[in-house]
């Protein structure tokens, strides 16, 4: 019980993390003053109450199930992400280490529970998860068009240069050699601003 008395006399006034105990039939036996201040107005006296009150009903196997790994484990601490009411009909998104307690008998008292809260964390990786999809959807995008400006686009500006070409190798009256060259010019500055667009997206 030495570590658990030297952690609590530690952390005990702590703003940060969240120090509680609980005994072999999951009932809260200690709660340091953070936990209580931000679950207590939420949950009334919590002491003596069973600990599931302030999790999620889905995440209360995960607290079964970790607190049965300390206990075939003494002496390993267990890590287990738990989301906690936050009394608005959401919850708080909190990060545990579990370790079992023991006598001097080695017999099972309960478990000893250190965590904090990761909801700003959790909202923060999901926000950069959405850019970084974001941004792929947009790079994708991009490499759609292009792909468009240069086999879509080009391919019949192609055949307009190349059929211009064949224009003026023929016998034309100037009226007629005057267009072809307005348009051979004017075709090969829209391949070049193609180019350049094609260019910049790479």
């Amino acid at each position: 019980m030495t570590i658990f008395s030297e952690t609590k006399a530690l952390l005990e006034d702590s703003s940060f993390f969240y120090i509680i105990t609980t005994n072999m039939k999951g009932q809260f036996t200690y709660i340091n003053p953070h936990y209580d201040k931000i679950f207590g107005p939420i949950h009334g006296p919590i002491l003596g109450m069973p600990n599931d009150i302030t999790m999620h009903p889905d995440d209360k196997d995960v607290c079964i199930e970790v607190s049965a790994k300390c206990f075939a484990n003494p002496g390993h601490l267990f890590p287990a992400t738990i989301r906690k009411h936050d009394g608005h009909g959401g919850f708080f998104m909190t990060q545990w280490e579990y370790r079992a307690m023991l006598n001097e008998q080695e017999e099972p008292l309960g478990v000893f529970c250190i965590g904090y809260d990761i909801t700003e964390y959790i909202e923060q990786k999901e926000q950069l998860e959405g850019t970084k999809e974001l941004l792929t959807q947009k790079e994708q995008l991009l490499r759609d068009l292009g792909w468009y400006q240069s086999h879509v686009i080009r391919k019949p500006l192609a055949n307009i240069i190349g059929l211009v070409r064949i224009l003026e190798k023929m016998d034309l009256d100037q009226n007629l050699k005057n267009i072809c060259q307005m348009l051979t010019t004017s075709s090969h500055e829209l391949d070049k601003v193609i180019k350049e667009s094609i260019n910049k997206q790479h």
